[in-house]
């Protein structure tokens, strides 16, 4: 048994969980769930369907927004506008989120109409199987009381049927991402209505998702109580899906952002998911059709539904969790399996960063704090590894003396580390402790809104996002830019070159495969981690340097002892 083997088996432990947990154990977990929550839809539901989307000619988006009458939307984090046709909720951009850190650069853009280049627009209704009675479609053209819809004054739409029916629409939004939608109809016709309200999301083409395996990009939802998430392949594979519940959310996620219906809690509804390719063009949807209600004439029904649109802040999807009485809002969020550990872990940071206003210096102080909780337990480590430094004369020794004799040196090796109360598994504790940090801090820093564009000092502007720079350009000394497998940072370096002096002060294997493995293992980690984000290299090479010094410290001290 050698304390360097431990080790290093540990430091590709901690990798491997890192890459591979969530592909291997998550995602298939959470799609089992899936599978044994939702029906597949094979049949002619009971209730009649949403209207399917139509394929239009694509313009440029300022064209489209000009094409037709709209409401503006003016509040404090949301710009943008309500199309009168079909009432559609379609031009949705971020007041405080820009492509770019320049705060002049264009805003982002979430929802766009459906005859632009990307469209991704929602929809709320009725429907009816009453073949006699107009109910309005994506095509009516609504009347509205004002131009303007901001958090203190509401917009209210109507549209009359021409037969005594007449539907009225109040739509409003909160001073974040929340918009209400109020539906009356207003039944003075002389026959009774059966009608069911609706809500829907439609997006139309496959958006780029970059692939990340640790992050669930598409559809999603907490239906019955438990997370449903399909990927976009998979909803076009299975055609539609569909699970009647009470209470919950459903809608398409983004990395960042977020587009969900909110039904009424204590209703039951149909929920669906939908996929299908029209003219290679591929169209998803995601609905909530309304139980069948009968209104009387002379009668008036009411459905209040809730479309959140917007940024996927943890603090805001909480918040709204206590204010509407739904839960599990924060999973739209991907904080993976660790969930438990991952958001404490950002609460944390993200209350160190009001403190200190950095994340980087959020991450630095974190890291002294976690030092500081599991000191005695790696001080202990430190201890032991010291020890077996000062024993590698003798173990040199009972290599040379028994090195045919695998069984007999092993035998020897255990009875002087009892003799000299040594563990040879404590110098994999401060890595396996790291793990679990490494793991989540990097969850953290790839999934949450808040880290993005988050700057640190100097060449980092974004903890989120890897080193920009590159030693194969001198760090931008020479004027080219490296491919990126050659990316290989500042930060990433520092951290490697700590990882070389840890080793240093640890005991050396006596093999000498065991001993070059040993020294390839800090270029190997500096290589793989240059691609990571900047704020997890960052986390790494500081704790490295808290743990050289607390190490250098006790060995020092335990020298003196000798003395």
């Amino acid at each position: 048994m050698n304390e360097q083997r431990n080790l290093i088996l540990a430091s590709v432990l901690a990798i491997a969980v890192l890459l591979g947990f969530n592909f291997f154990y998550d995602a298939p977990k959470q799609q089992q769930q899936m599978q044994s929550k939702i029906v597949a839809q094979t049949e002619q539901p009971a209730q009649p369907q949403a209207p399917e989307p139509v394929k239009e000619v694509a313009v440029e988006r300022t064209q489209a927004l000009g094409a037709s009458h709209r409401i503006k939307i003016n509040a404090p984090l949301v710009h943008g506008s309500i199309n009168l046709t079909g009432a559609q909720i379609d031009d949705v951009t971020f007041a405080h989120y820009h492509e770019t850190p320049d705060s002049k650069s264009p805003e982002i853009i979430l929802l766009s109409p459906k005859s632009t280049n990307h469209p991704y627009y929602v929809d709320f209704g009725w429907l009816t199987k009453q073949e006699n009675i107009p109910v309005p479609s994506k095509t009516t053209v609504w009347q509205a009381d004002k131009t303007e819809l901001t958090p203190q004054q509401p917009v209210i739409l109507t549209w009359d049927n021409g037969q005594g029916v007449t539907f009225k629409r109040t739509i409003s939004i909160d001073d974040q991402y929340m918009f209400s939608i109020e539906d009356d109809v207003i039944n003075n016709s002389n026959a009774t209505l059966s009608l069911n309200a609706y809500g829907q999301i439609t997006r139309i083409g496959t958006p780029q998702t970059g692939g990340y395996f640790i992050l669930h990009e598409g559809p999603i939802g907490v239906l019955g109580g438990k997370l449903v998430e399909l990927d976009y392949a998979k909803l076009l594979e299975k055609g539609q899906q569909q699970q009647t519940t009470t209470g919950g959310w459903l809608g398409i996620t983004d990395k960042y952002w977020l587009v969900s219906l909110i039904p009424t809690q204590n209703t039951a509804v149909e929920t669906r998911f939908k996929g299908h390719t029209l003219d290679g063009v591929n169209y998803y949807q995601t609905e909530t059709i309304y139980p069948t209600v009968d209104v009387a004439k002379g009668q008036t029904h009411k459905v209040t539904q809730h479309l959140f649109a917007g940024a996927k802040k943890l603090t805001i999807l909480d918040g709204y969790e206590a204010k509407l009485g739904f839960s599990k809002f924060d999973l739209a969020i991907d904080f993976g399996w660790f969930y438990f550990l991952t958001k404490p872990l950002f609460y944390l940071l993200d209350y160190l960063n009001k403190i200190f206003g950095n994340f980087g210096i959020a991450i630095l102080v974190m890291t002294v704090m976690f030092k500081l909780a599991f000191f005695p337990l790696a001080n202990k480590s430190y201890r032991s590894m010291a020890r077996m430094k000062q024993m590698q004369p003798k173990l040199e020794q009972l290599k040379k003396r028994y090195g045919d004799d695998k069984m007999r040196m092993n035998q020897e090796l255990m009875e002087v580390y009892k003799r000299e109360k040594i563990n040879p598994l404590s110098g994999c504790l401060p890595v396996l402790i790291q793990a679990p940090v490494f793991f989540c801090l990097y969850k953290v820093l790839f999934v949450t809104l808040e880290m993005r564009q988050a700057p640190f000092f100097g060449w980092i502007h974004d903890l989120s996002m890897p080193d920009p720079t590159s030693i194969f350009n001198l760090f931008g000394l020479l004027p080219f830019t490296p491919p990126s497998f050659l990316m290989i940072g500042a930060w990433p370096i520092l951290m490697g070159i700590t990882m070389f002096l840890q080793q240093k002060l640890n005991p050396q294997p006596t093999d000498p495969a065991q001993a070059k493995a040993f020294m390839i293992m800090p270029f190997f980690l500096t290589f793989l981690l240059s691609s990571f984000p900047a704020g997890l290299v960052i986390y790494w090479a500081w704790s490295n340097i808290l743990s050289i010094v607390q190490q250098w410290a006790i060995m020092r001290l335990d020298t003196k002892k000798e003395a």
